[in-house]
Parts: structure tokens; C-alpha cells; sequence
């Protein structure tokens, strides 16, 4: 399995954005098919925010569908999510996965996300 190492998090105020970013602790993420972002707030249940898989559009939860953008950036490998106009809702620890026909992710730290005015 190849970790994923999350950053870009922070506190922010709402209606603001915030840019996460996640790599492959080795490995290129040509090698994942299909890849998403989670989000886990806390006492609750880490929930899918987004994926994208090779040759289809991204999907999004009804939370954050027209506000996130999820990408991939084969340039530097890595994949990130766009994060716009950011409620308190939004507060979680954010990670990254991915799984491939030859290779499966694991669980990184994750990044915090602070949304608080």
C-alpha cells in the first residue's frame, strides 16, 4: 500500500477558500485510477467529498457540489481540492486515497480544515 501525505489546511473564516493538496509517498498517481478526497468532522463519520476517476467526471457530495473542485496535477503529482466560499459545516481533518489496478492507498494524517468566524 502507498500513503498519501495531506497539507494545505488551515482556519479560515466562512465564504473563504482554501486549497488542499495530497502525494503518494511514493509512486506516481498515474498508478491510481481512482482517487478522492474524505473529510471526518469530529464525532462523526468520515464521509466521501469528491473523487475522480480515469475517464469519467468528478462526483461530488450534495455538501459541497459548485463550491469544491477536485483535480489532478500529473505534472507534480499530486491531487488537490479547491475549496470556495467555506462554511463552519465544512470544519473536518481532510484526507486523501486511491486505488489502482496494481496498487491500493492507505490512510494518511489528513490536513485540519477550520472554518470559524
Amino acid at each position: 500500500q502507498v500513503q498519501f501525505v495531506e497539507s494545505g489546511g488551515g482556519s479560515v473564516q466562512p465564504g473563504d477558500s482554501l486549497t488542499l493538496s495530497c502525494a503518494p509517498t511514493s509512486g506516481s498517481i498515474f498508478g491510481f485510477n481512482h482517487m478522492a478526497w474524505y473529510r471526518q468532522a469530529p464525532g462523526k463519520q468520515r464521509e466521501l467529498v469528491a473523487s475522480i476517476t480515469t475517464g469519467e467526471n468528478p462526483n461530488y457530495s450534495e455538501s459541497v457540489k459548485g463550491r469544491f473542485t477536485i483535480s489532478r496535477h500529473f505534472g507534480n503529482n499530486t491531487m488537490s481540492l479547491q475549496m470556495n466560499s467555506l462554511k463552519f459545516e465544512d470544519t473536518a481533518v481532510y484526507y486523501c486515497n486511491g486505488n489502482g489496478a496494481f496498487v491500493s492507498g492507505s490512510w494518511g494524517q489528513g490536513t485540519q480544515v477550520t472554518v470559524s468566524s
